[in-house]
């Protein structure tokens, strides 16, 4: 019996492990002429640095609730598929794998995000220290110029944090005295003034969470896949506890969700354009 048992366990083991590597293949993906850099292999990545693709994308997301209507996934979601942008507005990019976990309340207390299943809280210390390695990581690889930018809003001081040690020589010796690592807050900070004052202007209520701007943004993406639309409603703050909104998803469309996350684009191209020039100075 214990042998039978044993037998079950390697096979099982050996199963959960063969489904773990080999995932579906990314929507992403097309070999050598992807932008990101978890299709391609080491010399594809490498050759790539050297034909000139020197920029180093690293985008923040975040796994927490979003509502009954709007799956955990949300920021990494659009952190996804607005980096692939960004780098091909850039010209000369390739994006690191989103990270897919930040601070969203405390594991402990139950407290933000946290009260809800499903959501995913790593401390700001810890979530600040992986971002900062992943950078070395990039300026390891050979890459020039590095850009932290994410898309959640509590984790965003930790990436201006991280990109602050890696310039300070006093926190960090360089390996590379050429390579620089960036923050790049208009992605987030630009984007959400727009976005409050296009809302304002049209007479649609603004939302703190899960509500016009972030489900239009996933409505764009795909709202077959990551939206419950028999689950839209309205939810106030005394309503909040139980339903985890802020705001009313209902005004959500994909147009808006097109035009937010092209804001959180061009801002981003336009500040990481003005981040190297200032560095020439």
């Amino acid at each position: 019996m214990k042998r039978v048992l044993l037998s079950a366990t390697i096979a099982l083991s050996l199963n959960v492990a063969g489904f773990a590597a080999t995932p579906p293949a990314p929507e992403h993906s097309g070999g050598a002429q992807s932008l990101y850099i978890e299709d391609l292999t080491w010399p594809e990545v490498k050759a790539a640095i050297a034909a000139g693709k020197t920029t180093a994308i690293i985008y923040a997301g975040s796994t927490e609730q979003n509502g009954p209507h709007l799956a955990l996934g949300k920021h990494n979601f659009i952190a996804h598929y607005a980096a692939g942008e960004i780098a091909k507005k850039l010209g000369n990019a390739l994006v690191y794998p989103t990270m897919p976990f930040a601070p969203t309340g405390s594991r402990e207390l139950r407290t933000d995000h946290m009260r809800f299943a499903g959501s995913v809280s790593i401390d700001s210390e810890t979530f600040q220290a992986v971002m900062r390695q992943v950078a070395q990581s990039a300026v390891v690889a050979g890459f020039k110029n590095v850009f932290l930018m994410g898309d959640h809003g509590v984790g965003q001081e930790a990436l201006r944090a991280a990109a602050n040690d890696l310039e300070n020589p006093d926190v960090f010796t360089k390996l590379d005295e050429t390579a620089h690592v960036y923050y790049v807050p208009d992605l987030y900070y630009k984007e959400k003034e727009q976005m409050k004052a296009y809302l304002a202007e049209h007479g649609i209520p603004y939302d703190a969470h899960a509500a016009t701007d972030d489900t239009s943004e996933i409505m764009f993406l795909d709202e077959k896949k990551w939206i419950r639309r028999d689950k839209l409603a309205p939810s106030t703050a005394k309503e909040e506890p139980t339903t985890g909104v802020k705001g009313d998803p209902t005004k959500a469309t994909a147009e808006l969700g097109k035009m937010f996350i092209g804001w959180k684009i061009d801002d981003a191209v336009n500040q990481i354009h003005e981040l190297l020039a200032q560095r020439k100075k």
